[in-house]
């Protein structure tokens, strides 16, 4: 039997079957498609959730924050495990978490949808993690395209699901549940479309020059500390709109209706933006101004929700302008992974990271949002909160988008690996 060898300086990647990329970009494409709806789906469903199943206010708003725990609990750990399964793997067995939690949700019970939110959660966080990394390794020179498409496919998805939760379950016989389960129906799809990957999979590839035993931590750089609360502070903004937007429009006269629609507004304001952002920041020697203008996008944005009350057109044009930040800000911490590192094992390592301790702090938003609401009965200084937020977020980007800077500064830039380059 004829038997194939390969020189010793290969890695297990380059014998692998040559894989198609529209296969693989279509395939990262779905999962994009699944990172965001099993979030953005359960705001609008959560009063005829309340109705369905006896669930305080406390516990609902809980719900929101359950799978930013779940980010920050697993994502540290998914560099490692990726090294040990594989990239392909690890994306695989994310799709599964995410099915499992979406099935696990319609239970019946309090704890089945905590439960089945907090898989859902840990599903998504292995995706947050790996898929800047599968495309630093597989797209090297398309980056920024690589990360708009997928950025572009996980914010419409995300609006649609907030756009028709409600609806799917007013025209379904099974209600809220019928949403969840259409989701997971979603969820399926991609998991089927991305089991030809699988053959693709390989453990361990070496991606750096470093000796092993050389390696620093990427929890010691300063720099990496300044990407992640950047990555934390955008996604505190994000998830607070996520969990109170709806209510802070009902306040103000909208009915349930419009204030779903306006929860998809805010993030079809994204979808141009984060396909665009990264292909413009890509071609920047520096992102200062990118920067800049997202910050004055939200201070602008936060003004006009709160001087609105209610008025429909200011709202609407506040809503766009907070999701054109939104989706720049949100595409800035994305490429921040791969602009300030050298391979996609220090991708993969920053981007767990910052969606570990990132997500930490994003968690403690709608809580903080929603105790300072309950404390003055009014919208106007919890939007403060958000202000503060901005404030920080512009301070933190700062370093990150000064061009010419490394999470690990003092590393000679590795001379290329066959295993880093795009497999076709």
């Amino acid at each position: 039997m004829n038997q194939r060898t390969y020189p010793a300086a290969l890695s297990d990647a380059d014998a692998q079957p040559r894989r198609s990329a529209a296969l693989l970009l279509a395939g990262i494409l779905l999962i994009a498609a699944n990172l965001r709806t099993p979030i953005t789906s359960l705001s609008p469903l959560i009063e005829r959730i309340r109705q369905d199943m006896p669930i305080s206010g406390t516990f609902a708003g809980m719900l929101t924050a359950l799978p930013l725990l779940a980010f920050a609990a697993l994502s540290p750990f998914v560099p490692r495990l990726a090294a040990r399964f594989g990239m392909e793997a690890m994306l695989f067995g994310a799709l599964l978490a995410m099915l499992a939690g979406g099935l696990a949700r319609e239970g019946g019970s309090a704890f089945a949808l905590a439960a089945g939110t907090v898989i859902a959660g840990l599903g998504i966080a292995a995706g947050n993690v790996m898929l800047p990394a599968l495309i630093k390794r597989e797209f090297p020179l398309r980056i920024g395209l690589m990360t708009g498409l997928y950025s572009i496919a996980m914010n419409v998805f995300a609006a649609a699901a907030s756009a028709v939760s409600v609806p799917i379950a007013d025209g379904t016989a099974l209600g809220w549940r019928g949403t969840f389960l259409t989701i997971a129906a979603v969820t399926l799809i991609a998991a089927a479309f991305w089991i030809p990957q699988l053959k693709h999979n390989a453990k361990a590839v070496r991606v750096s020059g470093n000796p092993a035993g050389k390696r620093r931590s990427v929890w010691r750089s300063r720099l990496a500390w300044q990407i992640t609360l950047f990555m934390g502070l955008q996604s505190l903004i994000f998830y607070v709109f996520v969990a109170w937007l709806t209510d802070m429009l009902l306040d103000q006269g909208m009915t349930d209706s419009q204030a779903g629609y306006m929860l998809s507004l805010l993030q079809i304001g994204l979808i141009p933006f984060a396909f665009l952002v990264p292909i413009v920041a890509a071609r920047l020697s520096s992102q200062l101004v990118l920067l800049v203008l997202t910050c004055g996008l939200y201070f602008a944005g936060f003004a006009g929700l709160t001087l609105a009350n209610g008025g429909l057109a200011m709202t609407a044009a506040s809503v766009i302008v907070l999701g054109i930040a939104g989706g720049t800000s949100f595409s800035l911490a994305m490429m921040f992974f791969s602009l300030r590192t050298r391979t996609a094992r220090e991708a993969s390592e920053i981007s767990g990271m910052a969606q570990s301790a990132g997500y930490l702090l994003a968690a403690v938003g709608p809580f903080l949002f929603g105790l300072l609401h309950d404390a003055v009965r009014n919208w106007t200084v919890p939007m403060l909160l958000l202000a503060f937020a901005a404030a920080a977020l512009l301070l933190a980007g700062i370093a990150p988008s000064r061009g010419g800077r490394f999470v690990f500064a003092d590393e000679e830039t590795p001379k290329p690996q066959p295993d880093a380059q795009p497999r076709r």
